[in-house]
């Protein structure tokens, strides 16, 4: 039976992959700060969608934001299903890559697709079937990264919300200050993580908010770069072969 965990709790915060979740949640911050300021939504998680379902119930609306809640669903599942299916039968190595590279597509394509006018101007509140499907695109795309990385890690990294990693490090901290001695070492590895994800997704909102008022669309083209990045560093096949 496949196992789909490639990155082990000892490794996660080595040099070799810290980076790597680092920039997948540049990526994810980097999204979510784009599709606020080309629509005024966020995509990277699914709380604010589910909140305007629910605030929108009985309307037209509604069904809208159900697309882009299901278009995260999707996303997450193709993941799975990918790597299942895309699975090396001489290494057995679980094609992690394969995911993340649509992803990276993904993103490129929306940024020359956007540049070129197919979403419609940049910036401004949903209005258009136009902005619904570009919420819907990146929306799958977060999903799709959201589940490669999380079934890569065992459950352990989750890179497009912040709010489980905001809580796990408060946890940590609150283990380092009155936990016992053999908790330690555990928990300064959280933090370790767990900060570095959290000022990660903070500085890719911060790049969007610098280049997207000056680039538009084009802006997406930065976390499609970070995911690449990220893809060569901790998921080729060489790379998953080699020791941390």
């Amino acid at each position: 039976m496949l196992s789909v965990v490639v990155h082990r709790p000892d490794n996660l915060v080595s040099l070799r992959h810290l980076p790597s979740w680092a920039l997948l949640a540049f990526a994810a911050g980097a999204v979510n700060a784009g599709a606020l300021l080309a629509c005024e939504r966020f995509v990277s998680h699914v709380t604010g969608t589910l909140t305007r379902l629910g605030v929108d119930a009985g309307q037209l609306l509604a069904f809208d934001y159900l697309l882009v809640f299901a278009a995260f669903l999707v996303g997450a599942g193709m993941a799975i299903v990918v790597v299942r299916r895309g699975v090396s039968k001489g290494t057995g190595l679980p094609p992690y890559w394969l995911p993340l590279t649509i992803v990276a597509v993904l993103l490129a394509a929306v940024g020359v697709a956007g540049h070129a006018g197919v979403f419609g101007r940049f910036g401004g509140s949903v209005e258009t079937a136009h902005d619904f499907a570009l919420l819907a695109i990146l929306s799958f795309a977060m999903g799709m990264q959201n589940a490669a990385v999380a079934a890569s890690t065992g459950m352990a990294v989750r890179t497009t919300h912040m709010t489980g990693p905001a809580t796990d490090l408060a946890i940590a901290v609150a283990i380092l200050a009155v936990g016992e001695e053999r908790e330690r070492a555990d928990a300064r590895r959280s933090v370790v993580l767990r900060g570095t994800k959290l000022a990660a997704f903070v500085v890719g909102g911060t790049a969007m908010a610098v280049v997207c008022p000056r680039i538009g669309y084009l802006g997406f083209l930065i976390p499609a770069f970070a995911c690449v990045a990220a893809t060569v560093s901790s998921f080729a096949p060489s790379r998953l072969r080699a020791p941390a």
